[in-house]
């Protein structure tokens, strides 16, 4: 058999073979969904909620892989370096995703991941010990200015939706705080309970979608009061107009093929749209707020350009 001949033979085994495995995906193997943060937070609280629902939707199997730190770093730069195979995703959050651009080098390319879908937006809020005689976010800001330095706040790590709502706190008012960054909401919410802190940050659905006892939210900094927890006011209503929200979806690998991330996005709003998992979401307190994904990364530069602002007025990082 001549060369030519043979190399056409490989290459037509060579794309049976690779027909032959995207047909088989999602099903010849299970799909990881990474998490930035540790277990009993919004996120993963929300990945574990989704998981039955997202495995029925695209009838394969999911395994949750846990990969905190670096306020997230380490699930993106495990995200971004993955085989864009179809078998890799990972949940990501904004500000996070967004603001590490802005205060440091990264050990990975932001244009290595691709947005699949938006899942929810959650206001951030601030929550502390029922027994505090803290009842309001102007006690929380007063507290802070009488003794600066003193008044500390929990957040799940630096430059997350938590702690940048109080960094813009803070400069609005002129109150210090001293910030105390967790590797996510799980140990917060129990710095909270312990009084290790004065306040933390949870969002609506952390601190919601839980066993409230032995804490207290005080405010929120979403736009509106929240249908969930419709008796707690906003910041802006106490007078401090500071606006800030998680958003929380899945990506994948930038090179992920069309086809396989447009399944993965339908399975995503399959799920949501399941009253079995719409029943759950409010037992979770999760703000639903779907978006494509393509839509949601439109979205990010103008955010992305927010958070520069901030940084050049007030930086989270000394």
């Amino acid at each position: 058999m001549s060369a030519t001949k043979t190399a056409m033979l490989a290459a037509i085994i060579l794309a049976v073979a690779s027909g032959a495995v995207r047909a088989e995906w999602p099903k010849d193997r299970p799909i990881q969904m990474i998490v930035a943060y540790a277990p009993g937070g919004s996120t993963d609280v929300m990945a574990r909620a989704l998981e039955p629902f997202l495995e029925k939707h695209l009838g394969a199997d999911i395994v949750i892989e846990n990969r905190p730190g670096a306020s997230g770093e380490i699930a993106y730069t495990a995200l971004a370096k993955a085989d864009p195979d179809g078998y890799t995703f990972s949940y990501i959050n904004t500000p996070g995703f967004l603001s590490m651009q802005v205060q440091r080098e990264l050990g990975y390319d932001p244009k290595d991941i691709k947005p699949i879908a938006r899942i929810v937006d959650d206001p951030s809020a601030v929550i502390v010990p029922a027994a505090s005689e803290i009842k309001t976010l102007k006690d929380f800001v007063e507290a802070a200015k009488a003794s600066p330095g003193a008044t500390s706040f929990g957040s799940s790590g630096v430059g997350t939706d938590d702690h940048l709502a109080i960094i813009l706190l803070g400069a609005s008012t002129g109150a210090t705080f001293t910030h105390i960054p967790f590797n996510g909401a799980g140990e917060t919410r129990t710095a909270i309970l312990g009084s290790q802190i004065t306040a933390g940050g949870l969002n609506i659905s952390e601190y919601g979608g839980n066993d409230t006892s032995g804490l207290r939210m005080i405010a929120h900094f979403g736009k509106e009061r929240s249908p969930q927890l419709p008796d707690v006011p906003t910041a802006a209503e106490q007078g401090y107009p500071v606006f800030m929200t998680s958003e929380r979806g899945i990506a994948a690998p930038r090179q992920t093929s069309e086809d396989i991330s447009t399944k993965f996005a339908e399975a995503v709003k399959a799920t949501l749209d399941d009253p079995e998992f719409q029943k759950q979401a409010r037992q979770l307190a999760l703000p639903l707020a779907y978006l494509p994904g393509a839509e949601w990364e439109a979205q990010m530069p103008a955010r992305l350009e927010e958070f520069r602002k901030i940084w050049a007025a007030t930086p989270w990082v000394q």
